[in-house]
């Protein structure tokens, strides 16, 4: 009976990400139009490739410093669209697009795994160009990624000269060799409860002094992966409830201490 069960629960999973819908997060999208703050589609193109864009500015009198998101496996998500909104909440020009793209026929985690490192690299460079160059940005720019748009922070850092920082959270490392190339200083955002991407800090803190880069690195206690959204306060409850909240709060306080220095 629970094999049975837990085939089930599977299925649907997977039956939700193939029809592109945000699995888990429903709530996201109410919250999301309830935002004060402007949001709107754009449309980036580079060379023969057009993908949309979702841009959100904060409500602020001066120019702001502009902020990268890269969401995270599952595509341009509501979630992903709420996560751009909470950085313009904060204060900064948000810009989250949807490196996925049309995929029909795969399910949303496919067709992420399946994108080409370089066409991501160039997908995230039209990003950066096109906000930077909006009247109400200042000039700065920094990157933040969640899950596997986490370790595309951490890539982008050695890929795009003028970062200020990158914010990588749960995210995987580069190799030593890209390390070398880092242009800016990381910070990592990771939960005590994911061995999968956790247990690598220690060789990534080493392989980053040894290579001369700033990597500055914050464990959450009792967190698991992905508490960025399971910590969201309309998030469903779970086992560790309070403390995925507790380090969503505190990395939201250090995201405004980091981007405020800029």
């Amino acid at each position: 009976m629970r094999q049975r069960v837990f085939f089930l629960l599977t299925a649907t999973f997977w039956s939700s990400l193939a029809f592109g819908q945000d699995f888990g997060s429903e709530w996201a999208k109410p919250r999301l139009a309830k935002s004060s703050r402007h949001g709107e589609y754009v449309q980036l193109k580079h060379g023969d490739r057009t993908l949309q864009a979702w841009v959100v500015y904060p409500e602020v009198a001066q120019k702001a410093t502009a902020v990268l998101v890269i969401h995270e496996i599952f595509g341009l998500s509501d979630w992903a669209r709420l996560a751009a909104d909470e950085f313009a909440e904060a204060g900064y020009i948000a810009i989250a697009p949807d490196l996925v793209g049309p995929h029909e026929g795969q399910n949303v985690m496919q067709a992420v795994f399946k994108l080409p490192p370089q066409q991501v690299l160039a997908d995230l460079d039209a990003a950066a160009d096109y906000i930077k160059s909006q009247p109400a940005a200042n000039g700065k720019l920094a990157v933040a990624g969640f899950c596997w748009g986490g370790g595309k922070a951490f890539d982008f850092a050695s890929h795009r000269k003028d970062l200020a920082a990158s914010l990588v959270f749960y995210g995987s490392s580069p190799k030593e060799q890209t390390m070398a190339k880092i242009v800016c200083p990381v910070y990592g955002f990771y939960a005590e409860n994911d061995a999968r991407i956790t247990s690598n800090v220690p060789k990534t803190e080493t392989l980053m002094k040894k290579v001369g880069k700033p990597y500055d690195v914050v464990i959450y206690p009792g967190a698991g992966h992905g508490f960025m959204r399971a910590g969201e306060p309309e998030a469903p409850a779970g086992k560790m409830r309070e403390a995925n909240l507790k380090a969503r709060d505190e990395s939201w306080s250090r995201v405004k201490a980091i981007l405020g220095k800029l």
